[in-house]
Protein backbone atom coordinates (compact mmCIF):
# COMPACT_ATOMS: atom_id res chain seq x y z
CA UNK A 1 0.00 0.00 0.00
CA UNK A 2 0.78 3.39 -0.65
CA UNK A 3 1.33 5.72 2.08
CA UNK A 4 2.03 9.46 2.89
CA UNK A 5 2.87 10.18 6.05
CA UNK A 6 2.90 14.09 6.84
CA UNK A 7 5.38 15.67 9.50
CA UNK A 8 7.01 11.89 9.18
CA UNK A 9 10.15 13.21 10.27
CA UNK A 10 8.96 14.72 13.78
CA UNK A 11 8.74 12.77 17.12
CA UNK A 12 5.81 11.16 15.95
CA UNK A 13 5.72 10.91 11.95
CA UNK A 14 8.98 8.77 12.31
CA UNK A 15 7.91 5.61 14.11
CA UNK A 16 5.09 5.68 12.25
CA UNK A 17 7.02 6.02 9.07
CA UNK A 18 9.48 3.11 10.45
CA UNK A 19 6.68 0.86 11.66
CA UNK A 20 4.65 0.88 8.25
CA UNK A 21 7.83 -0.16 6.47
CA UNK A 22 8.35 -2.51 8.43
CA UNK A 23 5.17 -3.74 7.55
CA UNK A 24 5.99 -3.89 3.44
CA UNK A 25 3.94 -0.49 3.13
CA UNK A 26 5.45 2.00 0.49
CA UNK A 27 5.76 4.83 2.33
CA UNK A 28 5.98 8.35 1.20
CA UNK A 29 7.70 11.16 3.80
CA UNK A 30 6.19 14.67 3.77
CA UNK A 31 8.15 17.49 5.13
CA UNK A 32 9.03 20.82 4.19
CA UNK A 33 12.51 19.85 4.64
CA UNK A 34 14.09 16.32 3.76
CA UNK A 35 15.06 13.99 6.71
CA UNK A 36 18.86 14.09 7.87
CA UNK A 37 18.36 10.40 8.17
CA UNK A 38 16.13 8.92 5.85
CA UNK A 39 14.38 5.45 6.61
CA UNK A 40 15.96 2.57 3.99
CA UNK A 41 13.29 2.56 1.21
CA UNK A 42 11.46 5.53 2.12
CA UNK A 43 10.99 8.68 -0.61
CA UNK A 44 10.80 12.32 0.58
CA UNK A 45 8.62 15.02 -1.00
CA UNK A 46 8.88 18.48 -0.29
CA UNK A 47 5.91 20.26 1.39
CA UNK A 48 3.82 22.94 2.75
CA UNK A 49 0.65 23.15 4.71
CA UNK A 50 0.54 26.61 5.21
CA UNK A 51 0.38 27.31 1.24
CA UNK A 52 -0.43 23.42 -0.59
CA UNK A 53 3.14 23.73 -2.27
CA UNK A 54 3.83 20.48 -3.43
CA UNK A 55 1.31 18.19 -2.43
CA UNK A 56 -0.22 17.37 -5.54
CA UNK A 57 2.62 15.72 -6.84
CA UNK A 58 3.08 14.08 -3.47
CA UNK A 59 -0.53 12.97 -3.14
CA UNK A 60 -0.07 11.30 -6.54
CA UNK A 61 -0.99 7.66 -6.28
CA UNK A 62 -1.47 7.53 -2.69
CA UNK A 63 -4.03 5.26 -1.00
CA UNK A 64 -3.67 6.62 2.73
CA UNK A 65 -2.64 9.72 4.26
CA UNK A 66 -1.62 9.86 7.87
CA UNK A 67 -1.37 12.99 9.15
CA UNK A 68 1.40 13.29 12.08
CA UNK A 69 2.19 16.67 11.68
CA UNK A 70 2.61 19.27 14.69
CA UNK A 71 2.86 23.10 15.02
CA UNK A 72 3.18 24.96 18.34
CA UNK A 73 3.49 28.47 18.47
CA UNK A 74 1.21 31.69 17.27
CA UNK A 75 0.48 30.03 14.23
CA UNK A 76 -0.82 26.71 15.34
CA UNK A 77 -4.18 27.44 14.33
CA UNK A 78 -3.39 28.52 10.88
CA UNK A 79 -0.86 25.87 9.97
CA UNK A 80 -3.00 23.00 11.74
CA UNK A 81 -6.02 23.92 10.96
CA UNK A 82 -6.41 25.59 7.66
CA UNK A 83 -3.02 22.94 6.23
CA UNK A 84 -5.70 20.15 7.34
CA UNK A 85 -8.23 21.76 5.14
CA UNK A 86 -5.72 22.39 2.38
CA UNK A 87 -4.44 19.00 2.67
CA UNK A 88 -7.97 17.43 2.74
CA UNK A 89 -8.65 19.49 -0.79
CA UNK A 90 -5.42 17.77 -2.18
CA UNK A 91 -6.17 14.35 -1.40
CA UNK A 92 -9.51 14.63 -2.99
CA UNK A 93 -7.99 15.73 -5.72
CA UNK A 94 -5.81 13.23 -5.60
CA UNK A 95 -8.02 10.36 -5.20
CA UNK A 96 -6.87 9.48 -1.69
CA UNK A 97 -9.28 7.14 -0.20
CA UNK A 98 -8.00 7.13 3.70
CA UNK A 99 -6.96 10.12 6.04
CA UNK A 100 -5.85 8.89 9.57
CA UNK A 101 -5.31 11.92 11.92
CA UNK A 102 -4.11 12.14 15.42
CA UNK A 103 -5.55 14.44 18.00
CA UNK A 104 -5.37 14.41 21.84
CA UNK A 105 -7.50 12.87 24.91
CA UNK A 106 -9.61 15.55 26.23
CA UNK A 107 -8.63 17.95 24.42
CA UNK A 108 -12.14 19.60 23.75
CA UNK A 109 -12.37 19.48 27.90
CA UNK A 110 -9.18 21.75 28.71
CA UNK A 111 -9.68 25.57 27.61
CA UNK A 112 -6.21 25.75 26.64
CA UNK A 113 -5.13 27.01 22.72
CA UNK A 114 -3.13 24.21 21.27
CA UNK A 115 -6.18 22.36 22.21
CA UNK A 116 -8.39 24.03 20.65
CA UNK A 117 -6.94 24.37 17.82
CA UNK A 118 -6.59 20.12 17.71
CA UNK A 119 -10.80 20.40 18.37
CA UNK A 120 -11.30 22.42 14.93
CA UNK A 121 -8.58 19.97 13.08
CA UNK A 122 -10.88 17.15 14.55
CA UNK A 123 -13.86 19.35 13.40
CA UNK A 124 -12.44 19.76 9.76
CA UNK A 125 -11.44 16.22 9.11
CA UNK A 126 -14.24 14.61 10.49
CA UNK A 127 -16.45 17.03 8.26
CA UNK A 128 -14.17 16.50 5.07
CA UNK A 129 -14.15 14.93 1.86
CA UNK A 130 -12.45 11.95 2.61
CA UNK A 131 -12.89 8.87 4.32
CA UNK A 132 -11.32 9.25 8.11
CA UNK A 133 -10.00 7.16 11.06
CA UNK A 134 -9.17 9.24 14.45
CA UNK A 135 -7.40 8.37 16.84
CA UNK A 136 -6.76 10.68 20.51
CA UNK A 137 -3.53 9.58 22.52
CA UNK A 138 -2.42 10.93 25.64
CA UNK A 139 1.31 13.38 26.33
CA UNK A 140 3.72 11.74 25.22
CA UNK A 141 6.61 11.13 27.08
CA UNK A 142 8.90 13.71 25.19
CA UNK A 143 6.27 16.25 26.08
CA UNK A 144 6.70 15.65 29.80
CA UNK A 145 10.27 15.64 29.91
CA UNK A 146 10.67 18.79 27.95
CA UNK A 147 8.74 20.12 30.78
CA UNK A 148 10.57 19.01 33.77
CA UNK A 149 13.89 19.13 32.17
CA UNK A 150 13.46 23.16 31.29
CA UNK A 151 12.60 23.45 34.89
CA UNK A 152 15.49 21.33 35.47
CA UNK A 153 17.64 23.68 33.79
CA UNK A 154 15.94 26.52 36.20
CA UNK A 155 16.82 24.23 39.08
CA UNK A 156 13.48 23.75 39.85
CA UNK A 157 10.95 21.22 40.21
CA UNK A 158 7.38 21.80 39.95
CA UNK A 159 4.69 20.84 42.56
CA UNK A 160 1.18 20.34 40.91
CA UNK A 161 -1.67 18.24 41.28
CA UNK A 162 -2.23 17.98 37.70
CA UNK A 163 -2.62 14.77 36.23
CA UNK A 164 -1.41 12.76 33.09
CA UNK A 165 -1.18 9.50 31.69
CA UNK A 166 2.16 10.11 29.30
CA UNK A 167 2.38 7.17 26.82
CA UNK A 168 5.35 5.92 24.68
CA UNK A 169 5.07 7.62 21.31
CA UNK A 170 5.87 4.12 19.15
CA UNK A 171 3.00 2.34 20.57
CA UNK A 172 0.84 5.25 19.16
CA UNK A 173 2.57 4.98 16.19
CA UNK A 174 1.59 1.51 16.13
CA UNK A 175 -1.64 2.32 16.43
CA UNK A 176 -1.20 4.70 13.02
CA UNK A 177 -0.12 2.15 11.21
CA UNK A 178 -3.03 -0.54 12.51
CA UNK A 179 -5.68 2.24 11.67
CA UNK A 180 -4.23 2.64 8.40
CA UNK A 181 -4.22 -1.00 7.23
CA UNK A 182 -7.69 -1.43 9.00
CA UNK A 183 -8.73 1.05 6.32
CA UNK A 184 -11.55 4.25 7.39
CA UNK A 185 -12.51 3.32 10.99
CA UNK A 186 -14.37 6.84 12.22
CA UNK A 187 -13.17 7.15 15.89
CA UNK A 188 -11.24 4.79 17.42
CA UNK A 189 -10.24 3.74 20.96
CA UNK A 190 -8.17 6.37 22.98
CA UNK A 191 -4.78 5.34 23.95
CA UNK A 192 -2.97 6.42 26.68
CA UNK A 193 -0.01 5.44 28.45
CA UNK A 194 -0.31 2.70 31.95
CA UNK A 195 -0.19 4.99 35.00
CA UNK A 196 -1.98 8.10 35.90
CA UNK A 197 0.60 10.84 38.09
CA UNK A 198 0.46 14.16 39.04
CA UNK A 199 2.99 16.63 37.78
CA UNK A 200 4.72 16.08 41.08
CA UNK A 201 4.88 12.65 41.04
CA UNK A 202 6.80 12.91 37.49
CA UNK A 203 8.67 15.27 38.46
CA UNK A 204 9.79 13.03 41.41
CA UNK A 205 10.99 10.38 39.10
CA UNK A 206 12.74 12.00 36.67
CA UNK A 207 14.53 13.81 39.66
CA UNK A 208 15.61 10.59 41.11
CA UNK A 209 16.38 8.68 37.98
CA UNK A 210 18.70 11.45 36.93
CA UNK A 211 19.84 12.48 40.31
CA UNK A 212 19.11 15.26 40.70
CA UNK A 213 18.96 18.32 43.54
CA UNK A 214 16.00 20.74 42.74
CA UNK A 215 14.08 23.38 44.68
CA UNK A 216 10.79 22.64 44.62
CA UNK A 217 8.27 24.93 42.59
CA UNK A 218 4.40 24.80 43.94
CA UNK A 219 2.01 25.21 41.08
CA UNK A 220 -1.04 26.68 42.58
CA UNK A 221 -4.64 25.40 40.60
CA UNK A 222 -5.06 28.93 39.43
CA UNK A 223 -7.53 29.08 36.12
CA UNK A 224 -10.01 26.74 34.53
CA UNK A 225 -7.50 25.38 32.16
CA UNK A 226 -5.56 24.02 34.99
CA UNK A 227 -8.02 22.82 37.30
CA UNK A 228 -9.31 20.62 34.29
CA UNK A 229 -5.83 18.86 34.40
CA UNK A 230 -5.98 18.14 37.75
CA UNK A 231 -9.34 16.82 37.47
CA UNK A 232 -7.54 13.94 34.65
CA UNK A 233 -9.02 15.74 31.96
CA UNK A 234 -6.43 14.64 30.18
CA UNK A 235 -6.55 11.11 30.77
CA UNK A 236 -7.99 8.01 29.69
CA UNK A 237 -11.70 7.11 30.67
CA UNK A 238 -13.00 3.96 30.90
CA UNK A 239 -13.12 3.23 27.32
CA UNK A 240 -9.51 4.17 26.88
CA UNK A 241 -6.70 1.23 26.44
CA UNK A 242 -3.53 1.64 28.73
CA UNK A 243 -0.27 0.53 26.65
CA UNK A 244 3.12 0.08 26.69
CA UNK A 245 5.42 1.62 29.55
CA UNK A 246 5.06 4.21 32.15
CA UNK A 247 7.78 7.13 32.13
CA UNK A 248 10.11 5.91 34.97
CA UNK A 249 10.73 3.21 32.24
CA UNK A 250 10.97 5.86 29.32
CA UNK A 251 13.67 7.78 31.25
CA UNK A 252 15.74 4.43 31.91
CA UNK A 253 15.68 4.08 27.98
CA UNK A 254 16.40 7.85 27.31
CA UNK A 255 19.04 8.17 30.08
CA UNK A 256 21.08 4.85 30.28
CA UNK A 257 23.71 4.88 32.98
CA UNK A 258 27.31 5.32 31.91
CA UNK A 259 28.93 1.93 32.77
CA UNK A 260 31.92 2.43 35.11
Amino acid sequence: MQVAVVGGTGTLGLPVVRDLVARGHAVRVLSRSAPADPVPGTEHRSVDLSTGAGLDAALEGVYAVVDAAGHRGLRSAPVMVEGVRTLLAAEQRAKVSHHVEISIVGCEQVPFSYYRTKVAQERVVTQGPIPWTLLRATQFHELIDEILGASAKLRLAPRASMRFQPVDVVAVAGRLADAVEAGPSGRVRDVGGPVVQTLSDLADIRRHTLAQTLIPLPVPPIGRAVRRVRDAALCLDSAGEAVSFDYAEWLRRRYPKPVS
